[in-house]
């Protein structure tokens, strides 16, 4: 029974010396804790670097060579598209060359614009209303020739209405005075006398008004353009075609005033440095008629 007690005795010692010993081990630990935050917290993490971005490249334009004259409105619509829909346009003036064996090998029919593009099943494409369409295709460009099957046919009707109709009064109404030559079969090509050509040429201005105000009407429709709040194809190729009647100073409705302002104004650059071409042509010619006079 004694052993049993000192035992006990000896043990209970030995816990209190344990406990007595471990108290200011935890005080000290206690209280060098805060001292050990504090001096983690003053020093600041050590932070990776942040990863360098890489500069975004600007989108590379779209390469396109174009063979063109600047008097023409033909031309004058790719010419503007082509600025318009961001392409970089390598430009050559074809005046005086389309009838060159060169040029001929590659364009039997001898036509400007033209361009060259290796996609094209003979290399080359002519026709301003084809050239638009296939390059809008070609780089989704929604914005001047929609998807959307109705909406793409207004455009279409518009451009075919405009070839077939409008343009060729357009062309009787001022070749003559641009001095272009006229088309074989009519009768400023023939050797009619000039009382005859000249009452052509008056017939054909006279002409003009229905199929323009069939362009407000119906194609537009309120809208401020054919293609709606933008520029389509077919509005470049329409305010093109309407530059040439300042030769004959034709006058042109109101709407269609605002209706060439609004799409200068739009486009900007892209299409007043080809229509500055189209009028310093106009200006010339119509300079030396008065000297002439």
């Amino acid at each position: 029974m004694a052993k049993t007690v000192t035992k006990s005795a000896g043990k209970s010692a030995a816990k209190a010396k344990a406990k007595a010993a471990a108290k200011p081990a935890v005080k000290a630990a206690a209280k060098a804790a805060p001292k050990v935050a504090a001096k983690a917290a003053a020093k600041p993490a050590a932070q990776k670097p942040a990863p360098k971005t890489a500069k975004a490249k600007p989108a590379k334009k779209p390469a396109l060579k174009l063979s063109m004259l600047k008097p023409s409105v033909n031309n004058m619509t790719v010419r503007v598209f082509a600025r318009a829909a961001g392409f970089d346009a390598a430009e050559t003036d074809a005046w005086g060359h389309t009838r060159s064996p060169e040029y001929l090998a590659r364009n039997p029919a001898h036509l400007t614009p033209m361009i060259e593009d290796k996609g094209l099943p003979r290399g080359v494409l002519w026709e301003s209303c084809a050239i638009m369409q296939y390059l809008a295709n070609k780089h989704g460009l929604e914005k001047f020739y929609p998807k959307a099957p109705a909406k793409r046919a207004m455009i279409d009707s518009a451009m075919f209405y405009l070839i077939g109709t409008l343009y060729p009064y357009v062309a009787r109404a001022t070749y003559p005075a641009l001095g272009f030559p006229q088309y074989a079969g009519e009768v400023g090509h023939s050797d009619a006398h000039p009382d005859k050509k000249s009452e052509a040429q008056k017939a054909a201005m006279a002409a003009i008004a229905e199929p323009l105000e069939v362009f407000h009407s119906f194609f537009r429709d309120g809208k401020p353009f054919i293609g709606g709040a933008n520029p389509s194809i077919a509005d470049i190729r329409l305010a093109a075609t309407l530059e040439f009647l300042a030769v004959i100073d034709y006058p042109l409705p109101k709407w269609a005033q605002e209706y060439m302002a609004a799409i200068e104004k739009k486009l900007g650059k892209a299409y007043a440095e080809p229509a500055g071409d189209v009028r310093g042509y106009i200006a010339y010619v119509r300079s030396q008629a008065k000297a002439s006079a």
